[in-house]
């Protein structure tokens, strides 16, 4: 069932409120214009990746090789760029890297029947070796200004990623609430045998769902790659655990079929906003991965537990009616 913001996404907005107010009791530089567009813009690659990252865990399923798509689009962007190739058509080639490896993913699982997590574990080592190999290890580094405004411009005082960022997430919110291929993704996460009974093409959509994914992880490395002036065949590593902790602490069920983007995004500004005021605090970044971890466990352990007690109250539904039916 498609899900609207209901009130699990509505108690994420209020934690993201509340984090908000304790820093900026605790620190006097949090709420400022320039810390608040810093933490969007820091944000934005997180939250690019999430996006594709909802729509797999919505249908059910995993995708653990985002971080190596960004890597290996990174460098094929960067290549392109340095081979003379006119900036549209790089980041086209680079488009076309993420939505290759997303096919990729996809076949394995819907046509070869591997389980996602293996399907997509494969690809991420894959993926990591094929940019290494690329490259021979070294960045790609050095472009012309004019790609770098992807990240540097400033168009109404908004940072370019930020807008980037804005223009993905109501695309992908449309897709997911207003066409067909939505409602597939949401039924395919909620009983995928039964879509199949219902006459969909359940393979083909799960294709397209990795398809996407793969497109907005190049998305991602194509703002990195301005941002930082290099392509890096070591770039993403560990980002799809952000993706998938933005996903699951914005309410998105890890079982699927339950979930919204905009729960996903004020995911990712939660965990922008937590990284940002540790910083702010002087706390250790060693400190921060164990506080971030702690944050991750504690988003899936709710998920478990709503999960749980909605199974419950549907055993006692389904127990409840045949009572109610023999009722004289």
């Amino acid at each position: 069932m498609i899900a609207s913001f209901g009130r699990r996404q509505f108690g994420t907005l209020l934690g993201l409120i509340g984090l908000g107010a304790l820093l900026t009791i605790l620190t006097p530089h949090f709420l400022t214009v320039s810390n608040l567009l810093n933490i969007t813009e820091q944000t934005t690659i997180n939250a690019l990746i999430a996006v594709g990252m909802t729509f797999v865990i919505l249908s059910g399923g995993i995708d653990l090789s985002v971080g190596s798509i960004v890597a290996l689009s990174g460098v094929v962007l960067g290549s392109a760029l340095h081979g003379g190739m006119a900036v549209p058509a790089a980041i086209l080639l680079s488009l076309a890297t993420g939505a290759l490896c997303g096919l990729a993913n996809g076949l394995l699982i819907a046509r070869g029947g591997l389980p996602p997590f293996i399907a997509t574990l494969g690809l991420m080592s894959i993926a990591r070796g094929a940019a290494l190999l690329f490259t021979d290890g070294r960045p790609v580094s050095g472009f012309d200004a004019g790609f770098r405004t992807i990240s540097t411009g400033r168009p109404f005082a908004i940072p370019a990623p930020v807008i980037l960022m804005a223009m993905v997430y109501v695309v992908a919110h449309f897709i997911l609430t207003r066409t067909t291929f939505g409602r597939y993704v949401y039924a395919i996460g909620g009983n995928e045998e039964a879509t199949r009974l219902s006459g969909v093409r359940v393979g083909l959509h799960k294709t397209l769902i990795y398809v996407l994914s793969g497109i907005t992880s190049a998305i991602a490395a194509g703002t990195l790659t301005a941002r930082l002036n290099s392509a890096q065949p070591i770039a993403g590593i560990m980002y799809e655990l952000d993706a998938i902790a933005a996903t699951v602490i914005g309410g998105t069920s890890l079982l699927g079929g339950s979930g919204t983007l905009v729960g996903t995004l004020i995911g990712a500004l939660i965990m922008g906003v937590l990284r940002n005021g540790l910083n702010l605090l002087g706390i250790s970044s060693f400190l921060q991965q164990v506080v971030i971890g702690g944050v991750i466990i504690a988003a899936v352990l709710v998920d478990s537990l709503l999960n749980r007690r909605a199974q419950r109250r549907r055993a006692r539904r389904a127990v409840e009616l045949p009572r109610v039916a023999g009722t004289p």
